[in-house]
């Protein structure tokens, strides 16, 4: 039975966590709860949260429950300040990872007779390595393309002749734009099923993806701090929601305000607490991600919960591109820029399928009062757009303004502009 499996599984993760994790046993004690008090899986509410700050505050390596010598992979998200989130993997954690993407393949319809293109990035990133292992496990084959290149994945898809793709939804329309350019009708490829995440996207989006590459286009959910991707995904029958692998991770919705875990169906913050990670488990982490749980028996047979699709952020956190940017971490860069002053504004669009983010940033006095003005102001431009691209892995067009030009906010800042319409 799930719920008993669950029960006994958090119990271990708890003990393990208070033992193992200074961190924990903290605010444990803190909140006078011990790992003794978990008796049923309700009582986890009475448990406190762990959020992104703490595992910034513990950087890199205080949130392990292992030593070093145990941890055979890491994986970060972007920091400026080195103050990214740093998450660690033992060779148990690798293969649970590695078998829940294969669950997602088998969800998607795929078997080891499968060629399976894989665009989205390798490295720090975790969707590009994590899709990676879990097309292996399934027995496909699977093609390492990584990111960018357009034009090489192109004439990979038509050559390889991959049955199926994972990327970000936007550089899937990116790609089917760039194929028709080259004169490829792309729908004519083998393809017939992408597996797409890391970013928000619509049902309206669904369906111009399926309609110009000719597939199903699915939806897959995960982040780093929990595992990766493959925390949950939809199946082929209901495409209402992704099926959560309860088995791994137990799932609640809470009022973003209040901390109040909120009944299945409403809208709410999604908090995860790992119940088989070993490197890194985390207890009633704070996602920021919106959602509601959808309870109801799906078509497909299976019997976890599901999750709608992310319907938005409870902080001020932007996906560009299938990367997560701060406002903040821009902000630090550009404050370690001699000249520039502390009023900036984000605007985020989207040109064709991909995302763009802009950076409009006041200049001192002085700098325009410099005789090289106009090279000088280039200068801090390149300098900008660099900073931005080497700290956080975004491009950004940076325009420098004059001083006392943006606007002021008597109250809380509005930064960002999120022109995208998705």
């Amino acid at each position: 039975m799930l719920e008993a499996l669950q029960l006994k599984r958090l119990k271990q993760v708890v003990q393990r966590v208070y033992h193992t994790v200074g961190f924990y046993r903290r605010v444990f004690d803190e909140a006078s709860v011990t790992p003794d008090d978990i008796k049923t899986l309700d009582d986890l509410k009475r448990f406190p949260f762990t959020s992104k700050q703490d595992l910034r505050d513990n950087y890199p390596f205080g949130m392990f429950a292992v030593p070093m010598s145990s941890v055979v992979r890491l994986h970060a998200s972007s920091g400026t300040t080195g103050r990214s989130t740093v998450v660690g993997y033992t060779k148990r954690d690798i293969d649970t990872w590695s078998e829940l993407m294969a669950r997602c393949f088998v969800a998607a319809g795929l078997t080891k007779n499968d060629i399976i293109h894989n665009a989205y990035g390798y490295g720090l990133f975790t969707g590009g390595l994590g899709a990676h292992y879990g097309a292996e496990k399934l027995g496909a084959s699977v093609i390492p393309m990584s990111g960018g290149n357009t034009k090489r994945q192109i004439m990979i898809l038509q050559d390889f002749g991959p049955t199926a793709i994972c990327c970000t939804p936007s550089y899937a329309l990116n790609l089917a734009e760039q194929g028709k350019a080259m004169g490829v009708d792309m729908r004519s490829l083998k393809l017939r099923v992408g597996i797409f995440g890391a970013e928000p996207w619509s049902e309206k989006m669904r369906q111009e993806i399926e309609n110009v590459l000719g597939i199903k286009a699915l939806n897959i959910f995960g982040l780093s701090e929990i595992m990766g991707p493959g925390v949950a995904m939809e199946c082929l029958e209901g495409r209402h929601g992704m099926h959560i692998f309860e088995d791994h991770f137990l799932v609640e919705t809470i009022n973003p305000e209040t901390g109040e875990v909120l009944p299945p169906g409403e809208e709410g913050e999604l908090v995860f607490t790992t119940i088989t990670k070993e490197a890194f488990p985390l207890v009633r982490y704070r996602t920021r991600d919106l959602s509601r749980l959808i309870t109801e028996p799906c078509r497909c047979g299976r019997t976890l919960h599901r999750m709608d699709r992310v319907m938005g952020r409870s902080d001020d956190m932007l996906i560009i591109r299938g990367v997560n940017v701060f406002p903040s971490q821009i902000e630090a860069i550009l404050l370690a820029i001699k000249g520039v002053e502390p009023h900036y504004q984000l605007i985020v669009d989207r040109a064709g399928t991909l995302d763009t983010l802009e950076i409009q940033v006041e200049v001192g006095e002085q700098v325009f009062a410099n005789a090289d003005e106009v090279k000088v102001l280039q200068n801090m431009e390149r300098q900008i757009a660099k900073d931005i691209k080497d700290y956080l892995g975004v491009s950004a067009k940076v325009k420098l303004v004059e001083p006392k030009t943006l606007q002021r906010f008597e109250g809380k800042a509005s930064r960002v502009q999120d022109k995208r319409r998705i």
